[in-house]
């Protein structure tokens, strides 16, 4: 296919299909895709584009177009798009609460939440399936039942999901609206000359590595998003925050803690997982590399959810105690610091 040729036949699959917001300001047609599709690196979408499987408002266009406000971009393949087939699944979850409406659990890490693309089974939505019988329908998310927020696969902590589409459609408006809470322990490379502080900048799809995300400067890339945070406890080399997440971005407290030279312990993904800060003593070396080993994911735990019920219309606040690894990584630095010799 040919730059301007109007795709007229059916040949191709619609896999994704985007509006361009209204405010949007012009944008070029991959930087405007990758942020869209997480799973996508920037190289093939281009590739997608010299291959004629990019259509904006009905004519194929390469990846230099400039998307304008208004534009319909659709992504089309010679093949259908993969049907995801949700079986329940003997997963073990840790039950906080149920009721008719809701359920809470503390999700382990290392337990993604919902199927996608290198993820097809074992997922927490598979485990809902087997534990419980209706989770709410999501339109247009079939592989999403139930599912009013996520956390990332490596972090742990509380999530709430949803029976009932009255329970989904109040909760997806909590969460929204920002009138729940939601607090987050996470262990951060370095010290702070304050007690408390916030941390505010746009995020979005890495433009290098389509894995992780960047924070980019106001209006020119990104979503909007604000992390509030104050130390709870201070170990020299690392710090142990709370973190209040004022939007829910995607990676939200990784990014924006790396983006202030802090990234969260042990954080693959982010930069975390090296010796950041301390001596070059090969004895400090190898504590750190054995915390490492013991906490091999991001330090991150969603410790508290508070939420309000979406039939009762009681405030309800459920709480999770930091994880085993998150615990003993603490304690043996709580340890090394009281014995250190200065």
């Amino acid at each position: 296919m040919k730059e301007d040729e109007k795709v007229e036949d059916n040949e191709l699959f619609e896999h994704h299909n985007y509006v361009a917001d209204a405010g949007q300001g012009v944008l070029r047609l991959d930087k405007f895709l990758v942020d869209l599709m997480p799973n996508v690196s920037r190289n093939k979408i281009q590739d997608l584009a010299k291959a004629g499987n990019i259509i904006v408002n009905g004519t194929v266009q390469k990846s230099n177009y400039k998307v304008k406000p208004g534009d319909e971009v659709s992504v089309q393949m010679p093949y259908p798009v993969r049907e995801v087939k949700l079986e329940p699944e003997n997963i073990p979850l840790e039950i906080l609460y149920e009721d008719d409406s809701i359920i809470i659990i503390n999700k382990q890490a290392g337990l993604v939440v919902h199927p996608g693309y290198g993820n097809y089974t074992g997922t927490l939505v598979n485990a809902l399936l087997y534990h419980i019988d209706t989770l709410a329908e999501k339109e247009g998310e079939p592989d999403r039942p139930g599912l009013v927020h996520r956390l990332d696969k490596d972090t742990s902590g509380v999530m709430v999901i949803a029976k009932t589409q009255q329970a989904l459609r109040h909760l997806s408006k909590q969460f929204y609206d920002r009138t729940n809470d939601r607090r987050y322990y996470a262990l951060v490379w370095g010290d702070f000359n304050e007690d408390e502080g916030e941390i505010e900048g746009n995020i979005g799809r890495s433009l290098k590595d389509r894995k992780t995300m960047d924070v980019f400067p106001d209006g020119e890339f990104g979503k909007t998003a604000l992390t509030k945070y104050k130390v709870i406890e201070r170990f020299n080399y690392i710090t142990l925050v709370e973190c209040k997440l004022e939007t829910g971005r995607t990676h939200q407290i990784r990014a924006h803690f790396k983006s202030i030279h802090h990234p969260v312990f042990a954080d693959p993904g982010y930069g975390g997982d090296k010796i950041l800060k301390g001596t070059t003593f090969t004895k400090y070396k190898q504590f750190v590399q054995n915390n490492f080993n013991i906490l091999n994911r991001q330090a991150l735990h969603a410790w508290k959810l508070a939420i309000t019920h979406p039939v009762t219309g009681e405030w309800m606040e459920f709480t999770t105690p930091m994880p085993d690894d998150m615990a003993e990584v603490i304690e043996r630095w709580r340890n090394y610091l009281a014995h250190r010799k200065d």
